[in-house]
């Protein structure tokens, strides 16, 4: 047997299975499209699912992939042992209803046998206990003894997870050899110790649970397969663990380096080894599919994975950012499989670095303070630490709660998680109050789930804006409902329509739907799975009902100023990347008749030059009257053909292709303008950032930004005449303002300078003389705390060394003020316990610092008095 190398193993699998008939797919996006159900894609099927139940027809019955997966189950437990970790690659082969057990058991064992090289006597087969086909298949088929073939219960060898299709399975355990053993004499498949290696399932769906415990045979069955290449590759590499397998290894040794150290001489280290070994791939990977980091979701696992690799590198001594330069290992280690990671490199390492260094800045002064709670925990004889200081690392030092519970776990202690969501809801309340947050439409979008799937909707409205079909479903906003009457919300389903549903950015068509008897308002069109699209709103007149022909209108108007704003964006891209560099890539992007908002990636403010550059060159193009060219072709053509794709977005076999003029051309199933002119012309509103990473411009086009200019036209006739002047001086008016207001405030700052120097040769014969202290307590007019300080410190200085005292009356308010010198404070003075005594006496309160201190109050009738208390308060301060 051949020692392969991961990528080499990747290579011979798909082509294999190539060979076979299947269609070898590039990995889906860690990304899940469509499925809320998951955080990121876990399985080599999860992408798959669509196909499974029918939702999606696939390219082809027969499918091979090795999909990029990331399990975030147990991330504490990465590092302490070589069996756990985030980011593994899945090796599967699937069957849509076409071959079923006898192919994948027989596919399975010659890729194992005659591709791989695994010795058959060292391969064992398990089958669920009731699964006779299999057995008949192992036994007969392929020649394997009975004895060698073993049976597990449900726990083992069936795959369900409650209601839906389920299926036995069938394991295939490689023997690692007696040094992986536990020394048993029972050791053997099913063992708990690391001598015998489960490397490949075959799942057999053929069931479908009822939910009740009754089983029915599915009309179609299908195959799902799973083998994770690491594993496979420790296997035919014969090394200890997936950590120490060719690409892995490659990356661990280049932590020891930095480190300087050796993987195996310490078992602390080699956790941390680990942990940064593979979180640093977890990251990379992360990254290179659009993840940014965040505080929410994905984003919020990609932050924890990162920092808790930044900690890791602490412990190993490893100083400064260290993590990018691990990443570029990760890139030039899997970029055969995984071309992406190469062309996205850049990008990669700058979100990488970014986020490191900003972790950085606080990790240190993070761990200071987990450490003085840590030492009052063992002064106050307690193990937990509280919720509310849990959350004070998390929202001040950026300490993921899990970083925490891990550092504390370390010694013994833990958290107080309860404790911790608590506020952070608290905080969460607070910011969904201020953003004013309400519920979509109001509606109970689980309704949808109750319709029958085998009604689809055909979108008609690239080249028509009314269309007449049947409604073939109506909804109210919790069921499924045969008519909606006037004045009900609901949701209308045609065979085919020209609404667009909200995608890609663009926001939904809106307009009517008008029957014989009634018509509904569209607020609002949405697009579900299964090829479903419907109308959002209530019915203004009349009644609707299942069945009836139903002319449906977009509004023209909308949609129109929708399409400007939508190839706005598309020459606004371009320029960005001709601006920029060709690292900008779409993150995200809103569009509607008012404005078009666009997300993109760069890590620093744009310059003023650089906007300014970029607004000119989309206006070039909307003057140039560029063609705007849509057709559809084979994706892989339409690949060749340079066109920007949308970063991390799932497409099929036939992509739609938006081309204008030779400037742009992307990949967008949007509505467009049929010539760039119509966009009339485009101006940025701002540009800021909104994520690390990730900067925001907004801008509007045609009637938009007719709108905008009238309302600032308007502003400025309104200023102008308030300044009494007219909108073409209004500058140069503002300057003059400007300048009078200026030399007034200076000529009020002499006056009240004037003053305090007037009172200041008023009150230096007032001084005394408390314990060998000079005590300087008067009462001044008319000056403020900064007239105050400014008085203060001149006192002060003529005084040589002692305590001033001043009080002010102004509007029925008291400005107090107090100040000591160096050798009054040795002395035991302290103004800001001095203030705290007399401010009561004047109705206020206050207090400072050893030598300067202030107060206000609301009774001008007691400052006589607070001044004598300055005297006596000061003497039973002094030593």
């Amino acid at each position: 047997m051949q020692p392969y190398g991961v990528n080499q193993l990747r290579k011979m699998f798909l082509e294999f299975f190539e060979s076979k008939g299947h269609l070898a797919m590039k990995s889906f996006s860690l990304v899940p499209h469509n499925d809320k159900s998951l955080l990121l894609i876990n399985s080599g099927m999860a992408p798959l699912k669509p196909y499974f139940t029918g939702q999606e027809i696939p390219p082809r019955r027969r499918v091979t992939t090795c999909q990029k997966c990331i399990r975030t189950g147990d991330i504490e437990n990465v590092g302490k042992t070589a069996r756990h970790g985030t980011f593994f690659e899945m090796l599967g082969n699937f069957s849509f209803g076409d071959y079923f057990k006898n192919e994948a058991i027989e596919w399975s064992w010659e890729f194992l046998t005659e591709v791989v090289g695994l010795d058959p006597d060292r391969l064992y087969p398990s089958i669920y206990e009731e699964d006779e086909e299999a057995f008949e298949i192992w036994n007969k088929k392929m020649g394997i003894p009975a004895e060698r073939i073993f049976r597990f219960g449900k726990a083992d060898n069936f795959w369900e997870h409650g209601s839906g299709p389920c299926g036995p399975c069938s394991e295939i355990y490689y023997d690692r050899g007696e040094k992986y053993g536990c020394g048993s004499p029972d050791c053997t498949v099913g063992c708990e110790c690391d001598r015998y290696m489960e490397i490949w399932n075959n799942v057999f769906t053929q069931f479908d649970n009822d939910g009740h415990g009754h089983y029915s045979e599915l009309e179609q069955k299908n195959i799902d397969t799973g083998m994770g290449l690491e594993r496979l590759a420790s296997v035919v590499q014969d090394v200890d663990s997936i950590f120490d397998v060719d690409t892995l290894k490659a990356l661990r040794d280049h932590i020891c380096r930095l480190a300087d150290t050796e993987y195996g001489k310490d078992a602390q280290a080699d956790i941390s080894i680990r942990v940064i070994t593979d979180h640093t791939r977890s990251v990379t990977f992360m990254i290179s599919d659009g993840i940014m980091p965040s505080n929410e979701g994905r984003g919020y696992v990609l932050r924890r994975l990162l920092r808790r690799a930044c900690r890791h590198g602490r412990l190993l001594g490893i100083e400064g950012s260290f993590i990018p330069e691990l990443a570029q290992t990760v890139i030039e280690g899997s970029k055969d499989g995984y071309p992406e990671l190469e062309e996205k490199k850049d990008f990669i390492l700058k979100v990488i670095a970014k986020e490191e260094d900003q972790f950085n800045k606080t990790i240190d002064q993070g761990l200071g303070i987990l450490a003085e709670m840590t030492a009052k925990m063992e002064a106050e004889q307690t193990t937990t630490l509280s919720g509310t200081d849990a959350f004070k690392l998390y929202d001040t030092y950026g300490f993921p709660i899990d970083l925490t519970k891990e550092i504390l776990e370390e010694k013994g202690m833990q958290v107080d998680e309860e404790g911790f969501h608590a506020s952070m809801e608290v905080q969460r309340k607070t910011a969904r109050a201020a953003r004013g947050e309400t519920n979509y439409m109001g509606a109970d979008v689980t309704v949808y789930e109750s319709i029958d799937p085998s009604i689809t909707s055909t979108f008609v409205g690239y080249e028509n804006l009314a269309w007449k079909s049947p409604i073939t479903v109506l909804t109210s906003d919790t069921e499924i409902v045969e008519a909606l009457s006037d004045g009900q919300r609901g949701t209308v389903f045609a065979e085919e329509t020209p609404f667009y549903a909200t995608s890609g950015g663009q926001e939904a068509d809106t307009g009517i739907i008008r029957t014989a008897e009634g018509e509904f308002k569209v607020e609002d069109t949405v697009k579900l799975l299964g090829g479903k699209i419907g109308h959002v709103g209530v019915v203004i007149k009349g009644m609707i009902k299942t069945g009836d022909q139903a002319e449906l209108c977009v509004d023209a108007e909308k949609r129109a100023l929708s399409a400007r704003n939508h190839s706005a964006t598309h020459l606004l891209q371009k320029a960005l990347r001709t601006v920029l560099g060709t690292h900008v890539e779409q993150a995200g992007s809103s569009v509607n008749e008012d404005r078009l908002r666009f997300d993109f990636s760069h890590f620093s403010a744009m310059t003023a030059e650089e906007l300014q550059k970029v607004e000119e060159i989309v206006n070039e193009q909307i003057v140039a009257g560029l063609p705007v060219k849509v057709e559809n072709m084979p994706i892989e053509e339409a690949r060749k053909t340079g066109a920007q794709a949308l970063f991390g977005e799932k497409y099929g076999d036939v992509v739609r292709v938006v081309n204008m003029g030779d400037y742009s051309i992307e990949f967008c199933g949007g509505t467009h303008v049929k010539n760039t002119n119509e966009i009339m012309a485009f101006k940025i509103l701002s540009e800021s950032g909104v994520a690390a990473g990730v900067r925001r411009i907004e801008a509007l086009t045609s009637k938009g930004l007719i709108r905008y200019y009238d309302n600032l036209e308007k502003k400025l006739n309104e200023a102008a005449k308030v300044l009494k002047a007219t909108p073409d001086n209004l500058a140069e008016k503002i300057a003059h303002l400007t300048a009078e207001n200026k030399a007034l405030h200076s000529e009020v700052e002499s006056l009240k300078s004037k003053l305090a120097q007037d009172a200041m040769g008023d009150v230096m014969d007032q001084v005394q003389e408390i314990k060998g202290v000079k005590l300087l307590a008067a009462e001044v007019d008319g000056v403020d705390m900064n007239g105050l300080r400014d008085l203060g410190d001149q006192l002060k200085e003529k005084l040589g060394e002692g305590v001033v005292v001043l009080a002010s009356g102004n509007d029925g308010k008291v400005s107090l003020m107090v100040t000591a010198t160096d050798a009054a404070m040795k002395q035991g003075a302290h103004a800001g316990n001095l203030v705290k005594a007399i401010a009561g006496l004047v109705g206020g309160g206050g207090g400072g610092r050893p030598n300067m201190a202030q107060a206000g109050g609301k009774n001008p009738a007691g400052i006589q008095e607070a001044l004598k208390k300055a005297a006596e308060a000061l003497e039973g301060q002094l030593s």
